[in-house]
């Protein structure tokens, strides 16, 4: 029996998407129905036996893309809403298939489908523990930022760089736009790719895609000269954190 997480705050999607899940499967037993990014953070933090998540995207307090960001939580995920543009999203965030609203029997069968063919490879070749760990530690090609009341879901392609400022971590985009991040540089930098950025020193993280070059500064130094024009933040990399740079930048 594959025990299944829904997380929908539309009674009604709630109640269809119940009824086409006892139609498609009987195999399948739902053990809670949770309503917000909160609950849900707070119901999947703690220890669950869930084998598959069934989400909306779009929820009463944000999109459930945050769920996942900041619970640090490894369930594959079938995304489900009345909406095509959050799929190439939906990949970044545990997803394993996306379901447009209302969802028909089909569809719903083959992303089960899906989901059994992955659990059989990793069961075979692997373990089921090694499903979780693939689908939950890839590195993030996307991450939710706060723009005021918004929450913007951003590209880390698209930013230059990560810097704190009065105990408050800042994302800043390529076109300059200044967003905020609700995690510390720390943890953001446990789960960037680290092939793409380099924690400079206590202040700054930085994307190799905007350095134009670096220099020597006050010997022992270097000092980074990025490609996006007026930007008013000079980064400088340490004398300890200098070989450790030159030889990332090499290797890129």
């Amino acid at each position: 029996m594959l025990n299944a997480v829904i997380i929908e705050d539309e009674r009604p999607a709630l109640e269809s998407l119940l009824n086409t899940l006892s139609s498609v499967t009987d195999d399948v037993q739902v053990t809670a129905r949770l309503g917000s990014v909160k609950e849900s953070i707070e119901f999947l933090s703690q220890p669950n036996a869930v084998d598959l998540i069934f989400s909306d995207v779009q929820l009463s307090d944000g999109l459930s893309f945050e769920i996942f960001n900041k619970g640090n939580i490894r369930i594959p995920v079938i995304f489900i809403t009345g909406y095509d543009e959050f799929m190439l999203n939906a990949f970044e965030y545990n997803g394993i298939d996306y379901l447009l609203k209302p969802v028909d029997k089909e569809s719903l069968g083959k992303a089960l489908v899906k989901y059994k063919m992955l659990e059989k490879h990793f069961t075979n070749h692997h373990s089921l523990a090694n499903l979780m760990q693939y689908i939950g530690n890839h590195k993030k090609r996307r991450m939710i930022v706060k723009k005021g009341m918004e929450n913007i879901s951003l590209r880390l392609d698209d930013v230059v760089l990560f810097y704190t400022e009065n105990k408050i971590v800042y994302v800043l985009d390529r076109w300059g736009k200044k967003y905020l991040a609700d995690k510390n540089l720390g943890e953001l930098e446990d789960e960037l790719d680290e092939a793409t950025f380099f924690r400079a020193n206590r202040q700054y993280i930085v994307n190799i895609n905007f350095i134009r070059g670096f220099k020597s500064y006050e010997k022992v130094k270097l000092i980074l000269d990025l490609t996006l024009p007026d930007i008013n933040h000079c980064i400088i990399i340490s004398q300890e954190m200098a070989p450790q740079f030159r030889e990332w930048m090499h290797n890129a």
